[in-house]
């Protein structure tokens, strides 16, 4: 009997909505975030999430985690995509606890869920959570080699890899090499890690079922942060269509745009739900389960390429000002784009999903 996911909010988790939604108006200003794309510091905010006990929503009470799930987690991820924000929620609190906590490694879930430290998986954020996972570094000793575009590793104070030998290290970040790639996306950016004979702590024998349940878990919280973007791309955009006018017309009065608005926003509602559909699943079942796989897989291919669709309308709707560079809508359309390949293309989660539900070729 297949799972049936509750997908209404809680009161709790309508209250750490709330709450991220406020510190997000309050400490992550769209100026501030366009001024990262000429050289400026990207604003993080990961302090005060810590502060407020995300960091440790994954993580166990008896390690110091608030024990909440995935599904808590994922009404976070989606408030930071509708922000746009800068944070290693994902990258950090998502993905890396995820793999340690899998591979049993305690004393760094708990500094991880304290928020005094972060972590970052190195893998390219490209990466497909469905598929073999090879390309981390040689691992004869000592770790060497050179894994491009990994999200996270910027700031992070401590780098998971999965070595070519199959098991999982651990290592402080200041024995690699992180250089910053110049990202279509600033607000997270993506490096190039590189180990040159860097010892590092084995936390796994055999790490590839952890990391493999970091991206799934990593995908699902993406899939939630592509629904907050298209969130607001769409009432951004509504707003703004209700106050703009042309030929003497309020512009959004006008049919064509109506239906488009109409289609625009029963899709993000639809993006919002099977996002909602994967963590639940996933909290509730685990990673192992195929049904958390196949929830996961249909999020992500939604998620993504809907993402990038109202991204685009919210440039083109707000017409001469969308294309301006003060205007924030050109920071969900990067995002977006910059999102569609993280993770897994949409393409490789369709595959994944015709396997797991047995669709011929």
């Amino acid at each position: 009997m297949s799972f049936t996911p509750d997908l209404l909010l809680t009161d709790v988790e309508e209250d750490l909505r709330s709450a991220v939604r406020d510190l997000l108006e309050r400490r992550s200003a769209p100026s501030d975030l366009i001024a990262a794309y000429d050289g400026a510091p990207v604003p993080g905010i990961d302090a005060e999430l810590a502060a407020m006990g995300v960091a440790g929503l994954l993580v166990p009470e008896r390690l110091g985690g608030a024990d909440a799930g995935v599904a808590v987690a994922g009404v976070v991820a989606e408030e930071l995509g509708a922000a746009a924000a800068s944070s290693s929620f994902l990258t950090s609190a998502g993905i890396a606890t995820t793999v340690a906590l899998a591979a049993g490694a305690d004393d760094l879930v708990e500094r991880l869920a304290s928020g005094a430290t972060t972590a970052a998986l190195v893998v390219p954020f490209s990466v497909d959570p469905h598929g073999p996972l090879t390309g981390g570094p040689a691992a004869g000793g000592a770790l060497t080699g050179t894994v491009r575009s990994v999200a996270g590793a910027i700031g992070a104070d401590v780098l998971l890899a999965l070595g070519d030998d199959g098991a999982l290290y651990a290592l402080d970040a200041a024995r690699a090499r992180v250089d910053p790639v110049s990202s279509l996306d600033m607000t997270r950016q993506v490096a190039d890690v590189t180990f040159d004979g860097a010892a590092g702590t084995v936390l796994a024998a055999d790490g590839t079922a952890a990391v493999r349940a970091g991206l799934l878990t990593g995908a699902a919280l993406l899939a939630a942060e592509q629904a907050g973007a298209a969130r607001w791309c769409v009432a951004t955009t509504v707003g703004y269509l209700k106050e703009r006018k042309q030929f003497g017309r309020v512009v959004g009065g006008f049919q064509a745009i109506k239906h488009r608005l109409a289609e625009l926003y029963a899709d993000a509602e639809s993006a919002a739900a099977v996002a909602r559909s994967a963590t639940v699943t996933l909290g509730e079942l685990g990673s192992a389960d195929p049904e958390s796989a196949i929830a996961i897989a249909v999020a992500a291919a939604y998620c993504s390429d809907l993402a990038v669709r109202a991204a685009e309308e919210a440039v083109q709707l707000h017409g001469g000002i969308g294309m301006t560079w003060e205007h924030p809508a050109h920071l969900y359309l990067k995002r977006a784009k910059a999102d569609q390949i993280g993770l897994g293309t949409p393409g490789r989660h369709r595959a994944a999903l015709a396997t797991l539900v047995d669709l011929p070729a």
